[in-house]
């Protein structure tokens, strides 16, 4: 039974994410300024700083780049909803010392109007195991961007998951 409550949940947000990547994939008019090219990099940006917030355990900046109403969807836990429902993930995840978290931006698209965005990443966790031994988790990553009424980013669904079988 819990099998498939996992499998309907994780079936769920497949949906959402294909979805918000759909609704981006959609040719739009291009701005006059010849596209969203800039505001491609600007997310590239954001996201390449983000990931040295969360290597410096920067927990203001890493949880700052998420929409007040924003969603984290870490494996084999519940989403996070919310900044202070983020805020409580990254916390317990930051404070291990022996944790290093870090991601490498491949991608980044703008479309729509202009106000919705997703970059794709790879990332790399490095720790220490319960027997004492270093640990490593390679994986991926897609975070859907959203402008703000200030004109700046924010993640509003992060998603990521290992790449062990």
């Amino acid at each position: 039974m819990l099998h498939r409550a996992r499998l309907i949940a994780s079936l769920s947000l497949f949906a959402i994410v294909c979805g918000a990547l759909t609704f981006i994939a959609v040719p739009r008019p291009a701005q006059a300024s010849g596209g969203f090219e800039d505001e491609a990099k600007t997310l590239m940006k954001l996201d390449e700083e983000w990931s040295k917030a969360a290597s410096k355990r920067d927990l203001e900046a890493v949880v700052s780049t998420y929409a007040e109403d924003g969603n984290a969807y870490p494996p084999n836990e519940p989403a996070a909803k919310g900044r202070a429902a983020i805020k409580k993930y990254w916390s317990t995840s930051l404070s291990d010392p022996s944790v290093n978290v870090s991601w490498k931006t491949t991608k980044a698209e703008v479309g729509g109007a202009g106000d919705l965005g997703y970059t794709t990443a790879n990332y790399e966790v490095t720790f220490t195991g319960p027997d004492g031994k270093p640990g490593k988790e390679l994986g991926k990553c897609v975070c859907v961007w959203k402008k703000q009424k200030d004109g700046s980013w924010k993640a509003i669904h992060d998603i990521w998951n290992s790449d062990a079988k």
